[in-house]
């Protein structure tokens, strides 16, 4: 996908996500104050955080699409993991935030069943509904984020689903509180924030991984090589490696030729393996191939 669409189509589904995550957080304030939810308003902080991060992704995504220069003669693609890497660490703060909440509830207030107040039927309906509204999230944005191969949109995707597991647990506490079980409510505040310390630590392993320069993985590997060998019947391929920059890949393949053959017909099949890779993937932004003389007799 060409930088131009890839940036258009990163932009229309974080506006997306700003969106809904800016509605369900007024709707589950409003919802979580009237209905007496403490763990609705905990929800409410974290879709507010959904918002925000995606703002950060934006800027992200923005900055990583410019063109190589003189300073950054490879391009600037990192710069959207870093924005990933910035969503990680808010995400986690947001989730000890929620904890201490839920825990501090727990500890200075619970001191019997009249102690907490009792969810509404407000709190349980809405609990609901946020569910529902942001699987459809999650769903959406990872869709978008594997078409255009994207760490930070696959880690606001991840942020939804988190925010997801949020609403459920706010429904269950609400649902338990309303039974009888008063500390549920407050309970489920904690158990939420070891669910989006979890996602937390998950986006920000995978965008440091990016930063790093590993390698792909083998799959990936493996379907670059077997195009190599496809693109002309009878290859000998040496060593090959390659490296993730950003979202994109760099790779150095080694082609071995016997002795007799020439050196312009080694660079011609060498460019015509370079232009089959980078023509089969569009994340391939380079894969650099050299001819090696063969040591098999």
């Amino acid at each position: 996908m060409k930088t131009a669409t890839r940036q258009q189509t990163a932009m229309r589904t974080s506006m997306v996500s700003i969106g809904g995550n800016l509605f369900l957080c007024f709707v589950k304030l409003f919802a979580g104050i009237l209905g007496k939810s403490g763990a609705l308003v905990s929800d409410a902080i974290h879709s507010a955080a959904d918002a925000v991060d995606t703002i950060i992704v934006m800027i992200g995504v923005k900055l990583a699409s410019k063109a190589p220069d003189a300073q950054h003669p490879y391009g600037h693609e990192r710069l959207e993991c870093a924005a990933a890497i910035i969503l990680s660490l808010i995400l986690g703060l947001v989730g000890l935030g929620i904890g201490f909440s839920g825990a501090e509830t727990i500890l200075f207030h619970h001191h019997g069943h009249d102690a907490l107040e009792v969810p509404n039927r407000l709190a349980l309906f809405t609990a609901l509904a946020a569910i529902a509204i942001k699987e459809l999230l999650y769903w959406y944005m990872r869709g978008k984020a594997k078409r255009i191969d994207s760490e930070a949109l696959m880690a606001i995707a991840w942020h939804n689903q988190a925010d997801a597991l949020s609403s459920i647990g706010s429904f269950i506490g609400i649902l338990g509180a309303r039974a009888g079980f008063h500390i549920l409510d407050p309970l489920v505040s904690v158990i939420i924030c070891f669910f989006v310390i979890k996602t937390a630590l998950t986006i920000f392993k995978s965008s440091i991984d990016k930063m790093v320069d590993r390698a792909c993985p083998p799959d990936m590997v493996k379907a670059i090589a077997d195009t190599a060998r496809d693109s002309y019947p009878g290859l000998s391929m040496g060593q090959f490696r390659t490296r993730l920059f950003g979202d994109r890949i760099y790779g150095e393949m080694e082609l071995l030729f016997s002795e007799e053959t020439s050196l312009s017909q080694a660079d011609q099949i060498c460019r015509q393996v370079q232009a089959a890779i980078e023509d089969q993937f569009e994340n391939v932004k380079e894969c650099r191939v050299f001819p090696a003389v063969s040591t098999n007799k």
